[in-house]
């Protein structure tokens, strides 16, 4: 695919206005066309900390090292460790004996881990620590009795992950419709657990629509859908009103990207379209437009963002608005696997985050 660096195209917008409380300056000029581009948005901890890992494993233990499912859910990521000799795998049965096995960001069933240590594979658990908080829950709520009502997307590797933990103790709920049918044995001894990274609308309209049938259905100890998803989907309303299209780059099976489009249509967007890179952008979307909205996908490494800034620059939309909503800071440390030198000691770069 060719790429507007390729194309000898600016890699940067011709003008840029950062509005730090969630305003919009107005600085843009309407009739030649403004971009409102949403913050926080791309790269998360988890996300930055997954991949990080497995580029470390591969400077440390070399190639190949192995992937159970996609690192992060980014077929440019993905493309990206394969280069530098990522090998993805569906499952840990495809591993040769022995070797190093990265387990994604979404988790893995105890099951997984059990598959794995019965090869003799040498795991590193990637698994975002926000995603690791709900499946401890899932585990505690088991041991304590309770029927846990998950709600999320059927397939996806992270639910398929947490409903692992206790799955004669988890129903699936995955929409609001679902909360009108699902049969549950005890309604008095109930607990709600999420994905991570669900619309946070649309998950608090199924627990509003559960309680209505299981009045002392129980929450969990904190808000599971994490910081980041939340963050994003705050930032896209915020520009949604105001924009024409909203642009969300991101893949197809990311859930949050997916997500992030509808929350935009949902909070005043005339249209929005998720693409992959800036590729994908059909010039149609942007006849008649005067703003368009730009945002990206927690797994979405930001020089797609500004490949796609150039582009639309080209096309006449050049001067960008930055509507900032939130400040993040969070950093994750690596997996305890990645964190020792070869001296035994704790690797500085190890700490979190890139070096």
């Amino acid at each position: 695919m060719v790429t507007p660096v390729e194309l000898g195209l600016p890699r940067r917008p011709s003008t840029v206005s950062t509005v730090a409380d969630g305003s919009v300056s107005g600085s843009g000029d309407p009739a030649r066309g403004r971009v409102l581009l949403a913050a926080p948005r791309g790269y998360c901890a988890g996300v930055d900390r997954a991949v990080v890992a497995v580029e470390k494993a591969l400077e440390r233990y070399g190639s190949p090292v192995y992937v159970r499912k996609q690192i992060v859910h980014n077929v440019h990521v993905v493309q990206r460790l394969e280069e530098q000799g990522a090998v993805f795998v569906d499952e840990v049965d495809e591993v040769p004996q022995g070797s190093h096995v990265v387990f994604s960001a979404h988790g893995v069933s105890p099951a997984v881990v059990r598959a794995a240590a019965d090869r003799g594979l040498q795991a590193i658990d990637a698994t975002c620590p926000l995603v690791t908080k709900v499946h401890r829950e899932a585990v505690r709520f088991a041991r304590d009795d309770r029927q846990i009502l998950l709600i999320g997307h059927h397939g996806h590797e992270e639910v398929e992950g947490t409903m692992g933990e206790a799955p004669e103790r988890t129903t699936l709920v995955g929409s609001p419709e679902e909360a009108d049918t699902v049969e549950v044995a005890d309604p008095d001894n109930l607990v709600w657990l999420s994905q991570t990274t669900l619309s946070v609308d649309e998950t608090m309209e199924t627990v509003r629509r559960l309680r209505v049938r299981f009045p002392n259905l129980a929450d969990p100890p904190s808000d599971d859908i994490c910081y980041a998803t939340q963050n994003r989907q705050v930032a896209v309303k915020k520009i949604a009103g105001q924009s024409d299209v909203v642009l969300v780059v991101g893949s197809a099976n990311s859930s949050n990207s997916v997500r992030l489009v509808e929350v935009a249509l949902d909070h005043g967007a005339r249209a929005a379209h998720r693409i992959d890179d800036a590729g994908e952008l059909d010039p149609a979307w942007l006849e008649g437009a005067a703003t368009v909205g730009v945002t990206s996908g927690a797994s979405v490494p930001e020089r797609l963002v500004q490949d796609l800034l150039s582009v639309l620059a080209e096309r006449g939309f050049g001067t960008v608005e930055e509507v900032r909503t939130a400040e993040e800071d969070l950093v994750f440390s690596l997996p305890r696997e990645l964190r020792r030198t070869a001296s035994g000691a704790t690797d500085p770069r190890a700490l979190g985050g890139r070096s």
